[in-house]
C-alpha cells in the first residue's frame, strides 16, 4: 500500500483517498484489509504533496465528535492536506459483523445530517485548529431531496456515480439547492470515479466535463494496485491543461 501511495505521488496524482469499509467490496469478501483512518495517518505521513482522505467515511461507524478530532489530527500529520469525505453509509455486512445498527436508508440518512453540524463545531474548538484553518468537505451521494441538499449547505466537493446523463441531472439539481440556499454552485468541485470500460476510453472523459464533473478519480486495489488507469487519466490531464 505505501508503494502504491509513493508511486501515484510520484506520477503526478492530485489526491490519493482509501475506503472506509471492514471487507473487501470485490474478489475475496474475506480477503486482506485494513481499517481505514489508521491507514489513512499512515497515508498522511508516507507523503509530503497529494491531498488525502477516505473516499467516504461511514458516519455510522464512529462518533461524530471523534471523527471530528480524527479528522484534525489527520489534518496535522498531512500538514493540511487532508479531506474529509463523509457518507451516510450502505454495506450492510459492515454494521451487522462490527455491532452497528443498520437501521433504514432514511435512518442513516438523517443520522448522517444530524451529525454534520456536530463535526464542524468540533473542529472550529479543536487546539491546535485544523492547520487549513478549515478542512475541506466532501460529501459522497445522490439522493436529490436530501443528499444533495447538505451537499449545497456544507459541502466543498461533491463525489457522484452514474454515466455523463446522470451525472449532469445530478449537477443540476446541485445548483438548484445551491440557488435555493444562496450558495454559489462553482464553490463545489464535482467528483467522479472512473470504471475500467470509461478509463479504456479516454474520449469518454469530455462527456463527464461536459455534464459539470471537474475532479476524476481512478480506482484500484490490493494486493497489487495496478496504477496504468492512474496514468491515462494524468496524460489526458496533462493534455488538456495543455
Amino acid at each position: 500500500m505505501r508503494d502504491s501511495w509513493l508511486k501515484a505521488e510520484e506520477l503526478g496524482a492530485d489526491a490519493i483517498y482509501n475506503w472506509d469499509h471492514f471487507y473487501p467490496l470485490y474478489d475475496d469478501p474475506d480477503g486482506l484489509h485494513f481499517e481505514c483512518w489508521t491507514a489513512l495517518a499512515a497515508l498522511a505521513e508516507a507523503t509530503s504533496r497529494v491531498e488525502v482522505g477516505a473516499l467516504v467515511t461511514c458516519m455510522s461507524y464512529r462518533n461524530p465528535n471523534l471523527l471530528a478530532d480524527m479528522a484534525r489530527t489527520v489534518d496535522h500529520i498531512s500538514a493540511g492536506r487532508l479531506t474529509l469525505g463523509i457518507g451516510s453509509g450502505w454495506f450492510e455486512r459492515d454494521y451487522t459483523e462490527f455491532g452497528y445498527e443498520f437501521g433504514t436508508a432514511i435512518t442513516r440518512l438523517h443520522a448522517f445530517r444530524d451529525a454534520i453540524p456536530v463535526i464542524k463545531e468540533r473542529m472550529a474548538v479543536g487546539n491546535p485548529p485544523p492547520v487549513r484553518g478549515k478542512i475541506p468537505i466532501m460529501i459522497g451521494g445522490g439522493g436529490e431531496k436530501v443528499m444533495l441538499k447538505l451537499v449545497a449547505i456544507h459541502a466543498d466537493i461533491w463525489h457522484g456515480f452514474g454515466s455523463p446523463e446522470e451525472i449532469r441531472h445530478k449537477c443540476e439539481v446541485l445548483d438548484r439547492h445551491c440557488a435555493d440556499v444562496g450558495r454559489d454552485p462553482a464553490e463545489i468541485e464535482r467528483s467522479i470515479m472512473l470504471n475500467a470500460d470509461e478509463l479504456a476510453e479516454p474520449a469518454k472523459f469530455e462527456e463527464f466535463v461536459d455534464a459539470g464533473a471537474t475532479f476524476f478519480i481512478y480506482g484500484t486495489s490490493g494486493p497489487d494496485f495496478p496504477l496504468e488507469g492512474l496514468q491515462t487519466l494524468l496524460d489526458w490531464r496533462d493534455l488538456r491543461a495543455g
